[in-house]
């Protein structure tokens, strides 16, 4: 088997090309995007692997189906980048749809304390031998309220982490997870209670925005916003607003909703073309991290795994893999749900 990967960095290779060594797979690395341009690029090869800001609309499909590929393996769990229903009798589309949920739930953990604590700017002071407490003062999280929107399994690891600090713990979903022993409630109810609101949901038409004016404003004064699941889940300029007005005590985001072009990349030479993301960063009250939620070393190995299984069961004999995103049933997560055969 012969899989282009696109979008590589130093820290994807390690683990992929120990499996697909072990496998007999050809792995031919790319460290830019996959698009229209880069797609011819796959002729030959029987899949390709892309990450979350590779983009695989109709063109690209198309232009892919048309080369002989098979098959596009996402290293990853959201799938709002890829033409799914475009892709139907043309090319196979799978995701990791769980790696590590410890180690996004971990990172929201830790954004959060770093911003409440104000560990940031102490870091940053004693560099300089300057140990003044003076605007350092932070407060408990035993006793305020997480709200957690999206109980998947990273919400609930989530949800479990914020237990043990002496949290109330209450959740929205639109598909509750049953016998979780979550408190849920409307999302209404969620965003005027909740002192910290962690999001843990996909990106879809219907989330795109959640976070919006509206949503701000229902929201209780010097509430904590944390986004480690897909930027466009929050209107970027309704949070500063927000944040502006003193509504919203701080953002904790480790994506932001025009990151492809910024993110994973080195711009420290460059000067910010993205004066939203510019302002964002210069805000004492915000922290920004560049995707890394998912960078531990066990979810690399992880995603790795996952990725070559996925690849290995949809060239199989009866080409069954559940974690396929397919548009055959007219709804992507019903058809996960009732697989049982070759999807076409």
């Amino acid at each position: 088997m012969k899989i282009a990967f696109y979008d590589t960095k130093p820290y994807d290779k390690p683990a992929f090309e120990k499996l697909c060594a072990e496998k007999g797979m050809e792995l031919s690395f790319y460290d830019f995007k996959l698009n229209p341009d880069t797609a011819k690029l796959a002729a030959g090869c029987d899949a390709v692997c892309v990450f979350v800001n590779d983009n695989v609309n109709a063109e690209v499909i198309d232009k892919l189906y048309a080369e002989g590929v098979k098959a596009v393996a996402l290293r990853c769990a959201g799938y709002n980048n890829v033409d799914i229903k475009h892709a139907y009798k043309k090319l196979h589309v799978v995701h990791v749809p769980a790696y590590s949920p410890y180690a996004v739930a971990e990172h929201a953990m830790a954004m959060l304390l770093t911003s409440i604590r104000r560990i940031h700017k102490a870091y940053i002071r004693t560099r300089d031998y300057n140990f003044s407490l003076s605007g350092l003062v932070g407060y408990d999280l035993h006793g305020k309220t997480a709200g957690i929107v999206g109980t998947g399994r990273i919400g609930r690891v989530f949800a479990d982490i914020c237990r043990g600090f002496g949290m109330r713990v209450i959740a929205y979903d639109k598909f509750p997870a049953a016998e979780s022993g979550l408190e849920y409630m409307p999302l209404d109810d969620l965003l005027r209670t909740a002192d910290v609101i962690s999001l843990h949901c996909p990106l879809t038409a219907e989330t795109e925005h959640m976070i919006d004016r509206a949503a701000i404003a229902k929201m209780k004064k010097g509430v904590v916003i944390l986004n480690t699941s897909r930027g466009k889940l929050i209107d970027t300029e309704a949070l500063i607003d927000g944040i502006k007005e003193r509504k919203v005590g701080a953002a904790c985001l480790d994506v932001y909703e025009e990151e492809a072009d910024v993110f994973f990349n080195d711009n420290s030479g460059h000067i910010m073309d993205d004066d939203t993301l510019a302002r964002l960063i210069s805000m004492p009250n915000v922290i920004v991290t560049s995707h890394q939620a998912f960078l531990t070393e066990e979810a690399l190995e992880n995603i790795a795994a996952a990725t070559i299984q996925n690849l290995t069961e949809i060239f199989s004999e009866n080409g069954i893999c559940a974690n396929e995103l397919c548009y055959r049933c007219g709804d992507i997560e019903s058809c996960k749900k009732c697989r049982n055969k070759k999807c076409f």
